[in-house]
């Protein structure tokens, strides 16, 4: 068993940008930045949360990794699949503990956002769908935890939002990516059941329409600095467009990447607009 193993299976950077997100999330909500006691905790519950998730995701997906992801740690056999089992559970428990001590809010989100990963991991993900608006909701959640700890929601309502939709986008061409491993495991995700130019269609409507929820923020008077959402949106169309276009692993790889990348962009934006 390789100790970094443990650390490279929670994949680490993913999971720092959440923390970021979450914090950001506060930042959008208040108009300024929190308490640092508040800030600590709300970027630590993130992160542990999304260390956790990613574990156990790996825990459940090990057939389906062995197929698309064989260098990660489980397939290669750096951890075994009961170390990364209870790993996972004490992740969580770590989180939820640091969650407490935000506020009671902010503990009962945090454990729903919790259950809900293990829920995906365990039984979710295969169900066509069901499983990508899962992970589009805890997404969503992210920003809205930050929001629950300032005890304000201001412009991080609306980052929820965005941050949804472009997740369904994602989820759904991420599939696209992944069919073959899929297959193998005898997974029922809607580019298998629908065909990939169908499910390409479905990615496309919720880029869309993350982009049309992108000028909502407008109606509450933001001012200049929400123009800073305008190359998010062009990143958005431009992976609609590559998807669209084609729906062989590659294409769907570059568009689902584009799409993580905007979800980022889009909180900086966001955040340019509560502070201007």
């Amino acid at each position: 068993m390789e100790i970094k193993a443990f650390l490279e299976i929670t994949r680490p950077h993913n999971c720092f940008l959440a923390g970021l997100v979450g914090l950001l999330g506060s930042i959008v909500a208040a108009g300024h930045f929190p308490d640092l006691k508040i800030s600590v905790l709300v970027f630590l519950v993130v992160t542990l949360g999304c260390s956790g998730g990613n574990t156990i995701n790996d825990y459940f997906d090990y057939e389906i990794d062995r197929i698309n992801r064989p260098e990660r740690p489980l397939p290669r056999g750096a951890m075994t699949r009961k170390a990364a089992f209870w790993y996972a559970l004490l992740l969580f428990a770590l989180g939820l503990g640091l969650a407490a001590l935000v506020n009671l809010y902010a503990f009962v989100l945090a454990l729903a956002a919790y259950t809900a990963m293990f829920l995906y991991a365990w039984k979710l993900k295969p169900m066509p769908f069901v499983g990508n608006l899962v992970v589009a909701s805890l997404t969503g959640a992210t920003p809205l935890y930050g929001a629950v700890a300032v005890g304000e929601l201001g412009l991080a309502g609306y980052l929820a939002l965005c941050a949804f939709l472009v997740n369904v986008a994602r989820e759904v061409i991420k599939d696209i990516e992944d069919v073959e491993g899929d297959l193998a495991k005898g997974a029922r995700t809607l580019p298998i059941i629908w065909g990939k130019k169908r499910a390409a269609y479905v990615g496309v409507l919720f880029a869309l329409l993350t982009v049309v929820s992108s000028f909502l923020p407008v109606r509450m008077g933001v001012g200049v600095g929400y123009w800073a959402m305008v190359p998010v949106d062009a990143v958005i169309i431009y992976a609609a467009w590559l998807i669209l276009k084609s729906q062989d692993t590659g294409s769907a790889h570059r568009a689902q990447v584009l799409l993580k990348a905007s979800i980022f962009l889009a909180v900086t934006a966001f955040l340019i607009a509560a502070l201007v």
